[in-house]
């Protein structure tokens, strides 16, 4: 069994979640709700992982918070 680290965002104009995993290419999905996007991706990675193991392009770190005078 293999864990993934997934970013999910919110899309203003449609209200989806949106989901990508850093370094994996062509796994991101959508789905209405968190569930919904979390068995969508889960999906797209078993299809990817049926070609065999991905190597992964990137590693995933982590997420900043930037603060700037406005």
């Amino acid at each position: 069994m293999r864990a993934f680290t997934a970013v999910i965002e919110r899309c203003p104009d449609t209200g989806l979640y949106v989901g990508y995993v850093p370094g994996l290419t062509g796994t991101h999905s959508q789905g209405e709700s968190l569930d919904e996007l979390q068995r969508n991706l889960r999906k797209v990675i078993e299809m990817l992982l049926e070609d065999g193991a991905p190597a992964l392009e990137t590693e995933f770190i982590g997420t900043q918070r930037i603060t700037v005078t406005a």
